[in-house]
């Protein structure tokens, strides 16, 4: 098997903004295909924009949010954050958020190597768990089954389709001990 021609990269703040267009381009077009990551249509590009620059930008710059992106072909791939901002009483669990593979780059093992790398960060940050939840049904669950999580339970009617505002997706909620 061949390596694949993609390295993950941790991005700072300043690192993360000097890509603020590529970024929302990456989110943009997650949507736009039907990801549930709490974004319906009709979703613009300055809407993606202003996600990136108005919540995950400041949180990477105070150090508890992570942020990694895969670069291919001079583009955002994927993308995923680590959320450590934990509560006093939980300072060995981080958050799992917003993995993203462009639609262009998917079935490469982007979302793998993304994931592996969180749960890298996470573990050597003394964190012994790690939650995430995802749309249930979607394609990602059985994926982070394949790596380990274990479902807790699913909420219905969690949160609107991206596509069909009329309908409520249900939401699986999911773990993994490191």
């Amino acid at each position: 098997m061949s390596q694949p021609s993609y390295e993950v990269t941790l991005l700072s703040a300043d690192g993360a903004g000097a890509m603020l267009a590529d970024l929302a381009g990456l989110l943009h077009a997650c949507v736009q295909d039907g990801a549930s990551v709490s974004f319906v249509l009709p979703y613009e590009p300055a809407d993606a924009q202003a996600f990136w620059r108005d919540k995950v930008l400041p949180a990477v710059g105070g150090g508890m949010l992570m942020l990694w992106v895969v670069r291919q072909d001079g583009r955002i791939a994927g993308s995923v954050q680590l959320d450590c901002d934990t509560p006093p009483n939980q300072p060995h669990r981080a958050e799992v958020r917003k993995l993203l593979v462009h639609p262009a780059f998917r079935r490469r093992g982007i979302a793998r190597a993304l994931l592996r790398e969180a749960e890298a960060m996470a573990a050597r940050q003394g964190r012994s768990l790690i939650t995430l939840d995802t749309r249930t049904g979607d394609s990602a669950e059985p994926l982070y089954a394949s790596m380990g999580y274990r479902t807790v339970g699913v909420i219905p009617g969690f949160s609107r389709d991206p596509r069909d505002a009329g309908k409520l997706d249900g939401t699986t909620i999911m773990y993994k001990q490191l």
